[in-house]
């Protein structure tokens, strides 16, 4: 019975890790595969119903289900919803008023007309993604947010549009309104976003505002719903725009320009506003503008000026976020910070919220303790434990006396079958400092010799990895497997300090590139990696890395394998992403060694994969490129049926990468077979 997910522990007993020194068996594919026992959970605000999406019943682990507990009266157990024969549960999260919202998603093939990613002519192989409002007996499921709209004149093209390119969203959940919500909706084709107030127990939709052209609203007031701050984008000559921050002012109800917090758009500083302190009327404000790493600073938009000192800094890292009470009894209130660290950290300055992260890290010892949700009393309180040897598991603490376990993602997982996880920095050939995830097979040490190894760049490329449970499941698959895999944090990346990100432009397959092949060379003057066995695995960004390997000289790689990828630059534009703003801005950045006009210089092997239903690295990137290297080097090129570019993917699509992924390193590419 799906009940028996629970399971009760006593409060303050330790989880026991048992040694991970011993040789590991690998892990195997299926492992990884199969859909989860359970995953995005959520708890409702007053605490009555647990929400999460759950392997649905006799599926055996291929299907989800959406899944409703009354916290109330749990011995009924939970209601639940299979996912239809197309419409797929991918998403589920607990609103108000007894009302969940869900995300399903289904294939789809038509024409795109140019919406989201999807090119202007022909039909495209796509997914549509929907929003779903239903209540806690499933007892019906209606189109949330763009349904309701079309009440008020966005035409059935439109609607598709949006449907696909999957943009319509929960903008603020207003904690002390009883029944209404704020969303968004963007009409890609326009760049005009709609803001509507929505009452999720009647569906009735009041429009609050068009942001049109290049205007943008910032800053809700979670108490109300009325708009504090926006941004505006202005030309400025030189194909330069100015990034203009506006704030209300409460006297006038006119938005005025604050200069202090605008900047040119090109230097990309980071200016986030996240909310405002009542007493004071001053703002938080996440931002660089003082430091290579985002702080948070009040701004007082009275003086516009802002306090002589930053409220939270950290001299290594990002501050991710400021949390705020949304709760009646602490409203508005900081209780806290995170630090995107090699790991995203959690620090508590509220005594209550403090309290109880340091009991359940005491109790969780040697695991990253998330808080995700909590009643007003703090009688429920959801979080979750993970780490990068344990996929995360769901708990409850009910009146901070006894824990009860709700699930485990995948609980088949055996943590000693996972090795070692460091936060590791290593010296560019420029001097540049470089970031990087090592991790490294259960029961290896430096006596057993170096290993073959994985240079596993992220995607993005303005993106960033962090330590913990890798979702997508390659570094624990590869790493019980025997190979040590290093995940360079390469200039380009963001979220580790404006220069390294900066550093990133025009630098495609250059610098770039120079950052993951230096990785690699300190892995084996380290001792780590074996010079004779070493890989290149990456996906999207990460697949352009693998392909740029290929046709770069001496290169430290014995093959490539390209997930996705970008191959070529000259057609790639800024078509990529469904975010108009940031194509514009990353477009400009695109630029370097473009792996399709020097397929001549191929000199490795490669593997080449890419979904059917891919719209954003479409398959003919890796297509023209196997076309263009097979006659100078071994390629081979799978069209992987239905896999769109993102997660989730189906089980069998799964199945069918990390299997090639597998037979290709240790057979093709040979790395498990040369000698040391």
């Amino acid at each position: 019975m799906i009940r028996s997910l629970f399971s009760t522990v006593a409060w303050g007993g330790l989880f026991t890790l048992m040694p991970a020194f011993a040789q590991a068996d690998p892990i195997p594919i299926e492992s990884f595969a199969k859909v989860p026992e359970i995953q995005s959970v959520s708890m409702s605000a007053d605490g009555k119903n647990l929400v999460a999406l759950i392997a649905a019943p006799g599926s055996d682990n291929e299907d989800t289900a959406l899944a409703t507990w009354d916290l109330n009266d749990l011995e009924r157990g939970p209601v639940i919803t299979p996912s239809g024969d197309r419409m797929k549960f991918i998403g589920a999260n607990a609103l108000k008023a007894d009302r969940l919202l869900v995300f399903g998603r289904q294939e789809w093939t038509g024409r795109l007309g140019g919406c989201g990613e999807g090119r202007a002519t022909g039909a495209e192989a796509t997914f549509v993604v929907k929003p779903y409002l239903t209540d806690v007996e499933h007892s019906d499921f209606n189109e949330a947010f763009a349904d309701n709209t079309r009440r008020i004149g966005v035409s059935k093209d439109t609607q598709r549009c949006l449907e696909i390119a999957g943009s319509a969203s929960l903008v603020n959940s207003l904690p002390l309104d009883p029944e209404n919500v704020i969303i968004s909706q963007l009409n890609s084709l326009t760049f005009e976003s709609n803001f509507y107030l929505y009452n999720v127990r009647t569906g009735d939709t009041e429009m609050l505002l068009s942001a049109g052209g290049r205007a943008t609203p910032g800053l809700f007031n979670p108490r109300n719903g009325e708009l504090l701050t926006r941004t505006q984008i202005e030309p400025d000559g030189n194909n330069e725009f100015q990034q203009h921050v506006l704030i209300r002012d409460p006297d006038s109800g006119e938005f005025e320009i604050h200069e202090p917090l605008s900047r040119p758009l090109s230097e990309r500083y980071t200016v986030n506003i996240t909310g405002m302190d009542e007493e004071t009327g001053k703002f938080y404000v996440l931002n660089d503008l003082f430091s290579d790493r985002v702080e948070a600073w009040m701004y007082d938009p009275a003086t516009r000026e802002f306090d002589d000192e930053p409220l939270v800094a950290h001299p290594e890292f990002n501050i991710g976020s400021i949390i705020l009470g949304n709760q009646p009894s602490n409203f508005n209130q900081i209780l806290g910070f995170t630090i995107a660290g090699g790991r995203f950290e959690t620090v508590y300055t509220d005594p209550q919220m403090a309290g109880i992260q340091q009991g359940l890290e005491n109790a969780f010892q040697g695991q990253n303790v998330s808080i995700d949700g909590y009643n007003d009393d703090m009688s429920r309180v959801l979080f979750t434990t993970s780490s990068h040897r344990h996929p995360a598991t769901y708990h409850l603490l009910i009146d901070r006396q006894q824990v009860m376990t709700l699930g485990n993602q995948r609980p088949w997982i055996d943590p000693d079958q996972i090795g070692e996880q460091r936060w590791v920095t290593y010296e560019a050939r420029d001097g540049l400092k470089i970031p990087a995830i090592l991790d490294l097979p259960a029961g290896w040490s430096e006596e057993d010799g170096p290993l073959p190894t994985v240079i596993n760049p992220h995607g993005g490329p303005w993106a960033r990895d962090a330590m913990g449970w890798d979702a997508s499941g390659w570094v624990p698959f590869l790493t019980s497997r025997g190979y040590a895999v290093l995940r360079p944090q390469y200039r380009g990346s963001a979220g580790l300090g404006r220069e390294l990100w900066l550093a990133g432009d025009n630098q495609w397959g250059l610098a770039m590139q120079d950052d993951k092949d230096d990785g690699a060379a300190w892995l084996v003057e380290q001792g780590i990696a074996d010079p004779e066995r070493i890989a290149m695995f990456g996906y999207s960004y990460g697949g352009f890395a693998a392909v740029a390997a290929t046709v770069r000289e001496n290169s430290p790689y014995q093959c490539a394998i390209a997930g996705a990828p970008v191959a070529d630059l000259s057609r790639l534009g800024n078509t990529w992403s469904d975010n108009r703003l940031q194509r514009i801005l990353q477009g400009r950045t695109v630029s370097g060694l473009d792996p399709m006009r020097v397929t001549e210089q191929a000199n490795i092997p490669i593997l080449l994969y890419v979904g059917d239903r891919d719209v954003r690295t479409p398959s003919w990137h890796a297509s023209n490129f196997h076309s263009g290297v097979r006659d100078k080097v071994s390629s081979e090129l799978v069209i992987i049926e239905d896999m769109p570019h993102s997660l989730p993917w189906y089980p069998r699509h799964h199945r069918e990468t990390l299997s090639l992924i597998e037979r290709y390193l240790a057979s093709d590419c040979g790395l498990k077979n040369a000698s040391s």
